[in-house]
């Protein structure tokens, strides 16, 4: 047993040296004439060559050359309980490359780092699905929201919209915020330094909802009905949203969310899986209309710069090239009805977009050019991804 348990060892070490001696190149160029960062790199296990046996988990990425780690995130896409996908933000100056190694670990802090990157399910504040980062804050609500608007009872919420929690600070507050208001300690619709929800959503589309529009009408879907959250972590979060079959005259529509968030970005990513159409809208919320929209079908965005309280807020959408067909104002005597759509093609039944906002008292977009300059630049980056080659 003892001669059995040394061999079981001397293997196990003489893999982990191999990996220290060896360690997998990644190289990361940037096609573009800009700068990047909060930018997200993932490869999965097989990518990397790894056996499905090895513990993605025990590897760390750094710069060659250099000894700090950058920070990185494993994540379980299939929810087998076994890692299988690596993210980290490198840092890529214009026209530039870098080669960054990957080794095992053998410092890696016990300390995790800071969720930055949070969503959770909320059956405290009846049953909203909650998300953020360390620049933005979103959430949307489910059935027992919708079922208490159907019957009548107050605090209920129908929408399918997507409300926006305007923080100014780069630590999480979700839970924070929610305690307040569950414990009757304070509300987050107060700004006392940390922001406030004082973004309306109603039956608007708030910021990326969906709709499909038949002759002057748009139909839309009412709350989730299931949630799965995929994860969290310093990197991203992510998470599942399904929908009940929904009508838009007379087609039936299947719809599922998967939404992402990544450090560092003002922007969710939209992954739409539907059937029973070959094209969607996209739309933000018009609220009182006394605001300016702009739409650049060429770069691929949408956008709305308003007044809010005593600071102003820009929201956006962003696109793939060859997604977007046109972009509309859409006003209805009801003013939630009322907002800036974006038509898009559905290509094997999905749709991917990028969608939120910047709000002036948080610091990084004062002007709406600032904020339209964001949406162009991330727009080119999208469409322009940084290279990924594995040695």
């Amino acid at each position: 047993m003892k001669f059995t348990y040394k061999i079981v060892v001397l293997l196990l070490l003489s893999t982990l040296f191999s990996y220290a001696q060896k360690p997998i190149i990644i190289t990361i160029s940037n096609p573009l004439k800009i700068d990047r960062e909060f930018e997200t790199i993932e490869v999965s296990k097989s990518a990397l060559g790894l056996k499905s046996s090895d513990v993605l988990e025990k590897f760390g990425v750094r710069e060659v050359g250099t000894t700090t780690f950058l920070i990185a995130q494993c994540v379980d896409e299939n929810g087998d309980g076994i890692t299988d996908l690596l993210l980290f933000q490198p840092k890529i100056k214009a026209s530039a490359s870098k080669k960054y190694e990957l080794l095992v670990n053998n410092d890696a802090k016990t300390d995790e780092p800071v969720t930055y990157c949070y969503s959770r399910f909320v059956p405290e504040r009846t049953d909203d699905y909650a998300w953020e980062n360390n620049k933005v804050a979103f959430r949307t609500y489910g059935p027992v929201a919708q079922k208490m608007t159907e019957d009548k009872v107050k605090g209920g919420t129908l929408t399918s919209g997507i409300d926006a929690w305007l923080k100014r600070v780069e630590y999480p507050i979700l839970n924070k915020w929610y305690e307040k208001y569950t414990t009757g300690t304070g509300t987050y619709h107060k700004d006392t330094g940390e922001g406030l929800d004082n973004f309306h959503v109603g039956d608007s589309r708030g910021i990326g909802g969906i709709a499909i529009k038949v002759d002057t009408t748009y139909y839309y879907s009412k709350n989730f009905t299931t949630w799965k959250t995929i994860t969290t972590g310093p990197i991203r979060t992510s998470f599942v949203l399904t929908y009940a079959d929904w009508d838009a005259a007379g087609n039936k529509i299947t719809e599922v969310k998967r939404i992402s968030l990544d450090y560092g970005s003002f922007l969710s990513k939209f992954e739409i899986t539907v059937s029973g159409t070959t094209r969607l809208s996209a739309g933000i919320t018009l609220h009182n209309n006394d605001g300016k929209t702009e739409g650049n079908s060429k770069q691929g965005w949408i956008d709305y710069w308003q007044p809010i309280d005593d600071s102003e807020l820009g929201t956006g959408i962003v696109f793939p090239k060859k997604t977007m067909v046109s972009f509309e104002k859409y006003m209805n005597p009801k003013k939630e009805l009322c907002n800036l759509y974006a038509l898009l093609k559905v290509k094997d039944n999905k749709v991917v977009y990028y969608t939120g906002f910047g709000w002036k008292k948080q610091g990084e977009f004062t002007t709406k050019e600032a904020w339209e300059n964001y949406l162009t630049n991330y727009a080119s980056k999208i469409n322009n991804p940084l290279i990924v080659k594995i040695k």
